[in-house]
């Protein structure tokens, strides 16, 4: 096994460019980049970092100690993946100190064999502590329906395997990982964009780019054996902190629902000899698509909808203040109706799919989730969210009243069908929304 790799990844100062800039060159391309100069007030830079730029383990075990973390040893392997444990993270620090010690104590070359190669995996920090602001997300990863929906909504619950903790049921895709020099890497669960912000540098990857054709996630791949210094000078392997973001929006929206796609055939694979003395072949399928993938053809459709829905209440908003130049931007609404043709592709997409058409009975109301708190919240969140990537000044929007009810009065509102309970019935509400849209030129 090997990753193929040629050319080069650009490097450009984050705030040199601009978001339709990045948007068209990387985005829309599929085009990795290294952004620089957005980290310098994070406090993530000051307090994780020592003054002779090594990670500040310490400082984790300090105020973060009692967090409980899963940990990778990767010297271990068990099936396709490294063997898993449960640590504190003081527990962890105080292991790889250990190390430390016992390798400067070592008068031979190499690592020793009681060295451990622990690695700490998907902690879920942003959501662990709140409070503490490691980062902000800069303008250009804001567009992230991924991490607003999460902060929302549960993406899947099943009575029979969900709980607060687990990781089937996950709370973010933001997470931290740390670990020393030499270890092995991860896969991207659902081929999502990726800001890796390992160290003092910011990268962002864009789904199956250079040497993404292997599958990483039946494999553990060991990225020293085709990347070293002898290939690559300057390149050297260091104890790491990395905040990585995952995050899909309408750009990346098919890669996922194909990932999904790959992931049931997989599933159904599985189990086909059982299928004829189950009594819900296809229930069992999307149970296992959800505990291997952390979301089923029917979370996906249920996501797709309530996007759509955010989405269609900005849209109503720009409409009903289109006499005020302010927030009537011609940009940020033909962005809102790219969302939403996105997503019809994609529904377009899953119409033949047999479990989204029987023995699931699923169903959505715009009008009804209008009054959801939650929705209000996505929908608070999606306001906010595309203001910053357009520069908007604040609307008063924090009313429920302003947000979602006074929108009912509209036209595109009144005289849609607003029930949605399959991929077709979503194909001809989006239909119904974009047909009654008149986007300004610029």
């Amino acid at each position: 096994m090997g990753i193929k790799i040629v050319g080069k990844i650009e490097k450009v100062n984050g705030k040199e460019i601009s978001y339709r800039e990045f948007v068209e060159k990387n985005v829309d391309k599929n085009q990795p980049v290294v952004l620089t100069g957005l980290m310098e007030d994070w406090r993530a830079s000051r307090d994780w970092v020592t003054e002779n730029g090594k990670p500040n383990f310490q400082f984790f075990a300090t105020h973060f100690g009692n967090s409980k973390v899963q940990v990778a040893d990767c010297g271990t392997i068990e099936f396709t993946d490294q063997k898993r444990v449960e640590m504190s993270v003081s527990e962890l620090v105080d292991q790889w100190l250990q190390d430390s010690i016992h390798e400067d104590g070592n008068a031979t070359a190499g690592v020793s064999k009681d060295k451990s190669f622990l690695y700490l995996k998907d902690w879920h920090f942003v959501k662990e502590y709140p409070e503490y602001i490691a980062y902000t997300t800069p303008q250009f990863f804001c567009d992230d329906w991924l991490n607003l929906y999460l902060d929302n909504y549960r993406i899947h619950k099943d009575p029979d395997i969900y709980s607060e903790d687990n990781e089937v049921s996950c709370s973010d895709y933001r997470f931290v990982y740390i670990g020393e020099k030499g270890l092995r890497t991860n896969y991207d669960l659902y081929f999502s964009f990726l800001i890796d912000l390992g160290r003092l540098s910011m990268q962002m990857c864009s789904g199956p780019i250079v040497g993404r054709q292997i599958n990483m996630k039946s494999s553990v791949y060991n990225i020293f054996d085709d990347v070293s210094e002898t290939k690559f000078p300057g390149f050297k392997e260091e104890d790491t902190i990395s905040i990585n973001h995952n995050w899909f929006n309408a750009y990346n929206l098919g890669w996922v629902w194909d990932l999904l796609l790959k992931d049931y055939n997989e599933a159904k694979e599985y189990i086909e000899d059982i299928k004829d003395i189950c009594d819900d072949f296809e229930g069992l399928c999307q149970r296992n698509l959800a505990a291997n993938t952390g979301m089923n053809f029917y979370d996906f459709f249920i996501f797709l909808a309530r996007i759509c829905f955010a989405n269609l209440v900005q849209v109503c908003h720009q409409l009903r203040d289109a006499e005020n130049l302010v927030w009537s931007l011609p940009s940020k609404i033909r962005h809102l109706t790219l969302n939403l043709v996105s997503i019809q592709k994609v529904a377009l997409k899953m119409k033949s799919m047999e479990g989204l058409t029987r023995n699931h009975v699923l169903h959505l109301d715009f009008r009804e989730t209008l009054d959801d708190p939650e929705f209000f919240e996505l929908c608070m969140a999606w306001e906010k969210t595309y203001g910053t990537i357009y520069n908007q000044q604040k609307c008063d929007y924090h009313l429920e009243k302003s947000l979602t009810c006074d929108i009912r009065d509209l036209d595109i509102i009144r005289t849609l069908a607003s029930q949605v309970s399959t991929p077709e019935d979503l194909v001809i509400f989006i239909d119904n929304i974009i047909t009654k849209l008149v986007i300004p030129d610029n």
